[in-house]
């Protein structure tokens, strides 16, 4: 019988949440400073729903990809938008607007951050 650790993360027994920004997301951080102690590492399994997303908005210190499990959007990167899919990774640098609107039914993600976002407001700036 195996023993549990903060090193095996099993998503179905985090407690999903709803990240600042989005609407009809549903978020579970699975790797971070409040789930295992990580330094300079987040990763984070995010859900979204058809005609959901993210408005337009910035991290000014940290940079973010996200690959892309199953479905598809449309991504906004300094206000270009792209279309991704299943399979595709997308990169938003620091202090470059992004956000994202699902067409597809739904979007499942991994979200990589670095350094760890978790949730903290100061790293966000909204565009106007």
């Amino acid at each position: 019988m195996s023993q549990r650790s903060k090193y095996i993360i099993r998503s179905e027994e985090i407690e999903a949440y709803s990240p600042a920004n989005h609407t009809g997301t549903r978020n579970k951080r699975l790797i971070g400073p409040r789930v295992n102690g990580a330094r300079h590492l987040e990763i984070v399994l995010g859900e979204i729903e058809r005609n959901e997303g993210a408005i337009a908005h910035m991290h000014p210190d940290l940079e973010q990809a996200v690959y892309v499990l199953e479905g598809e959007a449309v991504v906004r990167i300094d206000d270009v938008p792209h279309d991704i899919r299943a399979g595709d990774l997308v990169y938003f640098p620091a202090k470059v607007f992004h956000d994202i609107k699902v067409t597809s039914p739904v979007i499942r993600m991994l979200v990589i951050y670095g350094p760890p976002y978790d949730e903290q407001p100061h790293q966000v700036v909204r565009k106007e």
